[in-house]
């Protein structure tokens, strides 16, 4: 096990992870905040909109929204998001459209998460707004997506692991991260529960944190509403 840890870079595979994790949550919870806002809003065809986005995405594999986002937008479509001139251009691309890719696939459970958000902020809280003139856009920014988020910080988080976890799809479109490499030592070395073992810790490490962290942020919110 020793040889395999001197052999090979997990360290630089599980920042890899980190990282795709980073930059997914993020554009994730942005667009997962805009889709909420469709849903919520008083315009019909945004929440129809809204809906179908939601409904069509989580019900498609994510390994095929990975899988399209490089093969059908980088190399049919020609969409690159790195230089081309770049000699790591390939790679560049494969790493930044899977961000996208998983972005894309989990705002739609963000956006499910916040709603359920919206569910925890009194009627009065919006009736109240209306009533002091307040528009549907400054009641919402001012009044009820504060409280929306309070609300869902515990199933944020449970999106937030769940896209830690589900960046081993990225491997499909030959991202470099924890579980590509988990592959080529299986395939290179004589396989053994250590291996499966190391990974498996390194993904608890990644995850418990999170999940402990939001918890308790969780019952802080609640305490304090």
């Amino acid at each position: 096990m020793l040889d395999i840890l001197e052999k090979y870079n997990i360290l630089a595979a599980f920042w890899m992870t980190i990282k795709l994790t980073f930059f997914s949550a993020i554009g994730a919870l942005v667009l997962g905040t805009v889709l909420a806002i469709m849903r919520v809003s008083p315009v019909a065809v945004l929440r129809r909109l809204g809906a179908i986005y939601v409904n069509v995405v989580r019900n498609t594999p994510l390994t095929l929204i990975v899988f399209f986002s490089l093969a059908g937008l980088r190399f049919v479509l020609e969409l690159s998001l790195a230089p081309n001139s770049s000699p790591t251009s390939v790679q560049d691309n494969a790493i930044r459209w899977a961000m996208v890719a998983l972005a894309v696939y989990h705002a739609a459970f963000v956006c499910e998460a916040i709603r359920s958000g919206f569910n925890t902020v009194p009627v009065g809280q919006a009736e109240a707004a209306r009533s002091i003139g307040l528009t549907f856009g400054q009641s919402l920014r001012e009044i009820i997506l504060p409280q929306a988020f309070r609300g869902a910080i515990a199933p944020l988080g449970s999106v937030l692991i769940a896209l830690t976890k589900n960046t081993t799809v990225a491997s499909v479109i030959g991202v470099a991260e924890a579980s590509a490499l988990m592959k080529v030592i299986i395939e290179n070395e004589t396989a053994s529960i250590a291996v499966f073992l190391v990974f498996a810790l390194g993904f608890v490490v990644l995850t418990l944190p999170v999940g402990v962290f939001f918890t308790s942020m969780s019952r802080r919110l609640a305490v304090k509403r």
